[in-house]
């Protein structure tokens, strides 16, 4: 089973799926995949390896190998530039930040990572990135004209392109550590709108946060930020599994 019908199997069995995010940036291959292990143990359905910032490629590459020695769950690339792709990754979110003001992050540093998304084999997942209030450090890193969260009406026409033009997925982010995940309200807007696989990520903390917003439509939670600070990463993953499964 490719990892695209995995996760249309879990949305539709469990009504919503887990994906937890690891930025090789922030801490050494062995213990990411010790994260992705207890991750895994909590009921995540698949591990995510990327992020804002950007590492070597002997980084990602001993990173997703030392986690697939300790999982055996799809890891699924989320780039940050065409350097962030591996040949060891099972899938990639084939991504374009939709509203960013510089070409690089929409069709750029796709044109350079295209080939080598072939070349290894790499399930591409198409999906449409877009940055919303307040955006944290993707946000700026990828010149994000960002998307109030008053005006989910600007999300939704998006997302709508985003179908016209092809895509599957739509990635709503709040950024790394924002204090507030995306409103609910926007989250109804767009699903309603676009009728695509709808991600959120960035700034849930709570399993009453997580729950709220796969009522509101979310298909599918990131989490990364909460991992990466938790005191108790399995029981904090666990708590918001169970509250939107």
């Amino acid at each position: 089973m490719n990892v695209k019908d995995y996760l249309e199997k879990i949305i539709s069995e469990d009504g919503a799926a887990h994906l937890t995010l690891i930025d090789p940036a922030e801490q050494d291959p062995s213990t990411a995949a010790k994260m992705a292990s207890s991750a895994v143990n909590a009921g995540t359905d698949a591990i995510m390896v990327g992020g804002s910032s950007q590492v070597g490629e002997d980084v990602l590459d001993e990173t997703i190998l030392k986690i697939k020695n300790e999982v055996e769950l799809p890891i699924i690339l989320f780039p940050a530039s065409e350097a962030g792709v591996s040949e060891h990754a099972d899938a990639i979110f084939f991504m374009s930040l939709l509203n960013s003001t510089d070409p690089y992050f929409i069709t750029g540093a796709q044109r350079l990572g295209a080939p080598l998304v072939k070349k290894f084999g790499i399930e591409p997942l198409p999906m449409a990135y877009l940055i919303i209030e307040p955006g944290g450090t993707v946000g700026k890193v990828g010149k994000a004209d960002l998307i109030p969260r008053n005006k989910p009406e600007i999300a939704s026409n998006y997302a709508l392109a985003a179908r016209y033009f092809g895509m599957n997925i739509v990635y709503l982010e709040a950024g790394s550590g924002a204090d507030k995940p995306v409103p609910p309200e926007m989250i109804e807007d767009v699903k309603k709108t676009s009728g695509l696989t709808l991600i959120i990520g960035g700034g849930i903390k709570t399993s009453t946060e997580a729950k709220e917003l796969v009522k509101a439509g979310a298909d599918i939670l990131v989490t990364g930020t909460l991992i990466e600070e938790s005191g108790d990463l399995e029981k904090e993953v666990k708590n918001i599994i169970q509250a939107i499964k």
